[in-house]
């Protein structure tokens, strides 16, 4: 994972995942992810989208049946083109 310092541009958002409630209930964190990662890609402008472990860990927190509605982000883009999401601060993973 690249440091801080080498990201060209690095923005916060709050992405809203209540689409991921229109799949079935066993499908719903997956689809959480594919919006987050989509949201990213469209947003940032970037080729590939990393998300970091903690940011996997507070979307599958409740498990595949209840992702939470929205969840608050900071991405930073490296000169590659390569996104990386990480959880903004003041976010706990419980």
């Amino acid at each position: 994972m690249p440091e801080p310092e080498e990201f060209v541009e690095e923005r916060v958002y709050t992405v809203p995942l209540r689409g991921a409630w229109v799949a079935p209930r066993g499908k719903r964190t997956p689809k959480a992810v594919r919006i987050l990662r989509e949201f990213v890609m469209r947003h940032m402008k970037a080729e590939e989208v990393k998300i970091t472990e903690e940011v996997n860990k507070a979307l599958w927190r409740r498990g595949i049946q209840k992702p939470p509605r929205k969840i608050r982000i900071r991405v930073g883009k490296d000169k590659d083109g390569v996104a990386w999401v990480y959880l903004a601060e003041g976010v706990e993973v419980g």
